[in-house]
């Protein structure tokens, strides 16, 4: 059962758990442990559409390379420009904004 607010002790547990990893291996290790399949997919399609996003590529054309719904990519979208700035954020540090 889903919980109207997420406890930020745990919640920053996590985030420390993930800063901790070193390189590519063990943050791919580290999701495979923590996600379903389904999970970790949901994740690594929205951080491609969020990557099409920026490169201006159609709704519909995202929707056709990645199978992902159109639902998805606007909610991406939207908090791709009016979200908290995290996809930016990561994006201008990986030299891709």
């Amino acid at each position: 059962m889903k919980r109207d607010q997420i406890d930020t002790t745990h919640e920053d547990d996590l985030f420390d758990a993930i800063l901790a990893l070193k390189n590519a291996d063990e943050a791919r290790n580290f999701f495979y442990d923590l996600c379903t399949p389904t999970e970790l997919e949901g994740l690594i399609d929205r951080w491609r559409v969020a990557q099409m996003l920026v490169k201006k590529v159609p709704y519909r054309k995202i929707a056709e390379e990645t199978n992902v719904s159109t639902a998805t990519i606007v909610r991406v979208a939207r908090f791709l420009n009016n979200g908290f700035d995290g996809y930016k954020t990561i994006m201008q540090r990986q030299g891709k904004l």
